[in-house]
C-alpha cells in the first residue's frame, strides 16, 4: 500500500505529521531530548531494528529535525544533534507526555515533568505567549491564516473554538429525557 504524503497539504498539522508522524521518529526525538546522540544509544533505548533506525534518522535529518555530525572516521560513526526546528518540537512532546499521563496511565505517571529547583510536579498547559492565557479557554478560536487556501477558508468560515464544548452521547441524552 502506497503511503500518502501530507507534505504539500495546506495544513500545518498535516505538514508536521509528514516530518514526524511515524511513531519511531517521535520516540527518537524523545530520546534526543534525553541527551542521546548516537546510533547505538537510540537502538538500545528503543529496541528498533538497525535498518528501521537508519531510515528514521535519515528522515529526521532530511526534515531538518536532527543534524548528522561525524565523531569517528574509522569506522565512520555519526552523532545526531537536535536542530532549532527539532528543539521546537519539545512543546509537542511535553503536551503528549501530559496527555498520555492523564489518559493512558491508570497505574500512575512513569515519567513526569518537575520543577528543577523544588521537585514539584508540573502540570503543563498551552498558553498564548502574548497574553499568558490558556489557549483552551473560550477566548481563542481556530481561524484561517493569511496563507489559507479557498478550501481552508470555507472550512473555517465560522470561527470554531479551540476546544469544542462537550457533547453528551446519544444514549446519555435519551436517559436524561
Amino acid at each position: 500500500m502506497q503511503r500518502t504524503s501530507f507534505g504539500s497539504m495546506p495544513c500545518p498539522i498535516a505538514r508536521g505529521l509528514e516530518r514526524v508522524g511515524e511513531w519511531w521518529s517521535i520516540l527518537i526525538l524523545r530520546d534526543a531530548f534525553a541527551g542521546m546522540t548516537r546510533f547505538d544509544e537510540f537502538q538500545k533505548s528503543l529496541g528498533i531494528a538497525p535498518n528501521m533506525l537508519t531510515r528514521r534518522l535519515n528522515a529526521l535529518v532530511d526534515a531538518g529535525m536532527l543534524e548528522r555530525h561525524p565523531y569517528n572516521e574509522h569506522p565512520p560513526r555519526h552523532e545526531y544533534l537536535l536542530t532549532d526546528r527539532g528543539r521546537d518540537f519539545r512543546s509537542v512532546l511535553v503536551a503528549m507526555l501530559a496527555w498520555g499521563n492523564r489518559h493512558f496511565a491508570p497505574e500512575g505517571a512513569s515519567v513526569q515533568i518537575v520543577d528543577a529547583r523544588t521537585g514539584a510536579v508540573a502540570d503543563p498547559i498551552l498558553v498564548d505567549r502574548a497574553t499568558l492565557r490558556p489557549i483552551l479557554s473560550d477566548d481563542f478560536v481556530v481561524a484561517p491564516g493569511p496563507a489559507a487556501d479557498t478550501s481552508a477558508r470555507r472550512r473555517l468560515a465560522l470561527p470554531r473554538p479551540v476546544l469544542p464544548p462537550r457533547r453528551t452521547t446519544h444514549s446519555a441524552r435519551k436517559t436524561a429525557s
